[in-house]
């Protein structure tokens, strides 16, 4: 009868460039998110699509920076492998949460009791899109969390969520939306880690070996390929969005007035004339 051995587990196997690449992913995400929330709220005409596009560039970051950390994560004396379909899922599961948080602001403003019900949606999806890609590592083994250290990484998702969703309907300038990207960065970020630090591992067997294959590694970047892709995309519109290229008078003529919610006000003022040609 095979007998379980807590194992080694590293989530830093190639030292800072995990870790570094999956903070810069989730800023990516993040700005092209709030510029195009940002986008969203000046053009009422093409909102949803401004929204759905924000919410996959943030549920795209979120999710990539989740899977270029885990490119890190390894466990002595085992080998790691992934379920794809479970992976995929939680991209799925991360762009579902973060679009019912920006539709939610963005179609129902920004009061503390929608900030508060949208962040805690959000938060909580992102946790489930965390360990819902930490279920489908296979192993030699057992996975085990502690109780009070998820719990603190639930906190913290909730927490970056509701931040991100409050920036994104109130912070509007380029160089604020950027360190305000930054910031959300630390938040997403520190929530995987806070995540990982629950991890242990128990094996069953052993595999004879502590690195982490060449076969994994390409099944990640394979998975990654489609989300980068994604986030490029989502880079190039932000930055080239055509609108941009209208002028103050004929933009200001083809855009009529905000949508009204279920009949009645505007969720938002009415956009001032003045207006930047900044394209982010």
């Amino acid at each position: 009868m095979a007998t379980a051995a807590a194992a080694t587990v590293s989530d830093f196997y190639y030292g800072a460039v995990t870790p570094v690449a999956a903070y810069l992913m989730a800023c990516l995400g993040a700005a092209l998110g709030l510029r195009c929330t940002t986008r969203s709220l000046r053009r009422p005409q093409h909102r949803a699509r401004w929204l759905a596009l924000g919410a996959v560039s943030i549920g795209c970051g979120i999710w990539t920076m989740h899977f270029i950390a885990m490119i890190g994560f390894s466990v002595e004396g085992a080998l790691v492998n992934y379920d794809a379909t479970k992976t995929l899922l939680s991209l799925a599961v991360a762009i579902a949460v973060v679009a019912v948080g920006v539709f939610l602001v963005g179609y129902r403003g920004g009061s503390p009791l929608n900030l508060g019900v949208a962040g805690a949606v959000t938060g909580l999806g992102v946790a489930a899109m965390h360990y819902l890609g930490m279920a489908a590592i296979h192993t030699n083994g057992t996975l085990h969390y502690d109780p009070v250290t998820v719990a603190l990484s639930i906190a913290i998702a909730i927490a970056a969520a509701t931040a991100a969703l409050w920036a994104a309907v109130s912070i509007h300038a380029l160089w604020a939306s950027l360190g305000a990207s930054l910031v959300m960065g630390v938040a997403v970020t520190g929530m995987h880690y806070t995540g990982m630090a629950a991890v242990s591992v128990h094996l069953t067997n052993v595999a004879g070996s502590s690195q982490s294959s060449a076969d994994l590694v390409a099944f990640l970047l394979v998975m990654l390929a489609g989300p980068l892709l994604v986030l490029l995309v989502a880079a190039v519109i932000v930055m080239f969005d055509p609108d941009m290229m209208l002028g103050d008078t004929e933009a200001q003529a083809s855009e009529p007035e905000p949508a009204p919610l279920f009949g009645g006000d505007s969720v938002f003022p009415a956009r001032e004339p003045s207006r930047t040609h900044t394209s982010w």
